[in-house]
């Protein structure tokens, strides 16, 4: 229980310090760094640039070295989402979310240089076009066919994520796409260890590859595999009830063994599967709704595509299988006695979950929910019933942004209106994008600094 005695601003000094998840980003890519430096070394030593005579030399040593620094990073995209604990504890899934979408770009763009590269390279070479090389590689290169299927399908899965598009496929769709990065870094070891002529000479080489192909193989195998596989059996989940909220909502409540082992905490997520013939495939991300207590754990989610319409289908005795906790949205991040949560929509369930766990003297809590209309309103009497408990100040903002009427809702001057203090506030922020951004902007001209905003961005699962 996070309580509000005794929460003050830690002195300049002290702030600038650095904390304990900044010491382990540090050290993190510290290691990330000199593993690659240690890779680029060994092509160095094995002669990667003794064989430099001429311009076609240079093409393809420069298209060698992106292959390898674009096949080190594919594997560092699988670890950032392994569900490896200490990474999540200590980073957090935002901000390893983020570092995955920019790593992927740049594996793309890394192996579609070493492409281009050596293409020319070879060409120049012996004097052909870059066409005609490019149809010998495939016609007669060993495993140039798997590693172009592989090369292909990279780049499927970062067109994917784009937002435009991401915000028009199925989450079905995206998912699937994603899990093809295993198969596609497979073609890609296809590719480079048996026919990379770096690794036909050098064994050094080559071991120190398949070591971190084992490695990063095993990490998966162990906490994307087995590690939920284990935890089904020893929590046995099911579901014990499935409660419609809202015309378009439902809560499910879940029930098993030694939950509290589990170690959640309000405002965490967890990835879900439901064992049902038609989503047993799929694993969706929800956030606890309501606190876990030891005994059951909540999620309410919104009907915004096939998956979470068939939740409301739900039937007691349903197994479940989950992964997490995951997230460092947790009211234990909280450094002042006086709180504000912002919520955006269904973004509202992890905060009423937070708000289980928050105390403090009346009037120093308040919860804003932002919503679109009257019957958005999800779990309102929840709220109402807890803030009045607790004496937060509950205020529901209801209207269409597009309306001129609600234009000023949350704006820098209604955020002062509803929370005078507010620049001396922890702000907890959950929503959906658009609306977060905005908001954050209004918290910044209102005077609260990042420092203070803690948020978690809420992505619709379908």
């Amino acid at each position: 229980m996070v309580t509000g005695a005794g929460l003050t601003q830690a002195p300049s000094l002290v702030a600038r310090r650095r904390s304990p998840s900044e010491w382990f980003v540090f050290i993190f890519w510290t290691a990330v760094t000199v593993n690659g430096a240690i890779m680029i070394w060994l092509w160095l030593r094995d002669g990667g640039i003794t064989q430099l005579h001429n311009a076609s030399d240079l093409w393809t040593s420069a298209g060698r070295v992106t292959g390898l620094l674009g096949a080190y990073l594919a594997l560092l995209q699988v670890l950032l989402l392994a569900r490896l604990p200490p990474l999540e504890r200590q980073i957090g899934f935002d901000r390893l979310t983020v570092w995955h979408r920019r790593n992927g770009k740049l594996v793309i763009y890394l192996v579609v240089a070493h492409v281009v590269l050596i293409t020319i390279g070879y060409a120049g070479g012996v004097h052909i076009s870059v066409w005609h090389q490019f149809s010998l590689f495939l016609s007669t290169y060993s495993g140039m066919i798997t590693a172009t299927v592989g090369t292909a399908m990279m780049i499927a899965i970062v067109l994917s994520s784009i937002v435009i598009v991401r915000r028009r496929l199925p989450y079905e769709a995206w998912y699937g796409m994603h899990v093809t990065l295993y198969a596609a870094i497979f073609l890609a070891y296809l590719h480079q260890i048996p026919n990379g002529n770096e690794f036909l000479s050098s064994t050094s080489q080559s071991d120190w590859w398949i070591a971190m192909y084992v490695v990063t193989l095993a990490l998966v195998i162990v906490y994307r595999l087995l590690r939920p596989v284990v935890a089904a059996f020893r929590h046995r989940l099911r579901v014990v009830e499935v409660r419609r909220e809202t015309h378009d909502t439902v809560s499910v409540v879940i029930e098993g063994r030694a939950l509290a082992r589990m170690h959640q905490e309000a405002g965490q997520f967890m990835l879900w599967r439901f064992l049902t013939r038609k989503l047993w495939w799929q694993s969706h991300p929800f956030s606890l709704s309501a606190a876990p207590n030891g005994q059951s754990l909540r999620i309410t989610v919104k009907a915004v595509g096939g998956f979470t319409r068939e939740l409301a289908e739900l039937r007691p005795g349903t197994r479940v299988i989950t992964e997490g906790p995951f997230g460092r949205f947790v009211a234990s991040r909280r450094k002042r006695e006086r709180v504000t949560l912002i919520a955006g929509g269904i973004g509202v369930t992890p905060l009423r979950a937070m708000l289980e766990q928050l105390s403090g003297p009346p009037g120093t809590i308040t919860f804003i929910h932002r919503v679109l209309t009257d019957a958005d309103c999800v779990l309102r009497e929840e709220l109402e019933q807890l803030s009045a408990q607790r004496g937060v100040a509950l205020h529901h903002l209801i209207g269409d942004h597009q309306d001129p009427a609600a234009a000023a809702l949350l704006s820098p001057q209604h955020l002062r209106e509803l929370v005078p203090e507010i620049s001396a506030s922890d702000v907890f922020l959950c929503g959906p994008p658009r609306m977060m951004d905005h908001t954050r902007e209004s918290l910044r001209a209102a005077g609260v600094p990042s420092r203070q905003v803690h948020s978690e961005r809420f992505a619709l699962a379908g």
